[in-house]
């Protein structure tokens, strides 16, 4: 009887050893969201206060009693956010498809075609990684601008329709399908392209989606290109026409305007990581085979 007691004892005291570990360990887990989510709490908040309410308070408020979302009616209709959003749309649409193309071929070029040096090229191309992006943009600049691009859209897509990161990465998941089916398509008389379509893209999906996804947040966070690449407002995304909000448009003192912008630009990239955020994952952990 007293064994068993005492077996009793121990694991009690192993649960609740269980349930205090888990316990720090959520507690921790709350504690570090609240500091990464406070800063877009705050951001938020300054949005749904209105310029006097802000300028009221000697010590800032974690709280307002009377929001207004007057200040997300100015940043469409006082600056040309709107404008902003749509030129970055047609940026990020047009940038991403067209990547996506590069790099599927580029990437099945590599992992399912036979070609003299192709190991060496792929090799060199990998080298390209080492290469800071700052001494690139130098290049690029001086290429665009000699080609009379500047403050187009051409200028601003060109060079970034292709990754040498995304083609390394699909093309690793290319090469883990098996061979055999690459035969038996062979065999069948399946054209390469056929192959890539029918085959490789459905099998890869999850990456394809995850460089999607990746480049999109990319090219809506582009900030240094757009603004050394263009000076006009009409051609402005929104990363560097935030920059000309402050300056001619709110004003630097109305900070509130200022946090409704910045909230409007940042919620579709939120939204975005959202819906997809479970293909995001699938998509980094998992190789090219199913199942």
């Amino acid at each position: 009887m007293s064994h068993q007691t005492e077996l009793q004892s121990i694991e009690r005291a192993a649960r609740n050893r269980r349930i205090l570990k888990k316990s720090f360990t959520y507690l921790m887990l709350t504690l570090w969201a609240a500091l990464v989510l406070f800063p877009f709490y705050w951001m938020v908040l300054s949005s749904l206060k209105s310029y006097s309410a802000y300028n009221a308070e000697y010590v800032p408020k974690f709280f307002t009693l009377s929001p207004t979302l007057q200040n997300y009616a100015d940043a469409f209709t006082t600056v040309s956010l709107g404008r902003y959003f749509l030129n970055t749309l047609i940026f990020t649409v047009v940038t991403t498809a067209l990547m996506l193309i590069v790099i599927t071929l580029a990437a099945f070029a590599f992992a399912r075609l036979s070609f003299r040096g192709r190991d060496l090229v792929f090799s060199l191309f990998l080298a390209l990684m080492m290469i800071p992006n700052e001494l690139v943009i130098i290049t690029n600049f001086v290429t665009i601008t000699d080609w009379g691009l500047r403050n187009t859209f051409a200028g601003l897509i060109l060079p970034s329709v292709t990754s040498v990161f995304y083609i390394y990465l699909l093309r690793e998941n290319f090469a883990q399908v098996p061979d055999e089916l690459y035969y038996a398509a062979k065999v069948d008389g399946t054209s390469d392209f056929k192959y890539l379509w029918k085959v490789l893209i459905p099998i890869c999906r999850p990456t394809l989606i995850t460089v999607v996804i990746l480049k999109v947040i990319e090219c809506w966070n582009s900030y240094v290109w757009p603004r050394l690449i263009t000076d006009r407002e009409a051609r402005f995304l929104v990363s560097n026409g935030i920059q000309e909000i402050r300056e001619n448009g709110f004003g630097r003192e109305n900070i509130p305007a200022m946090m409704a912008a910045v909230v409007a630009i940042s919620l579709p990239l939120i939204v975005l990581f959202l819906i997809f955020r479970k293909k995001v994952m699938e998509g980094v952990s998992r190789g090219g085979t199913k199942g």
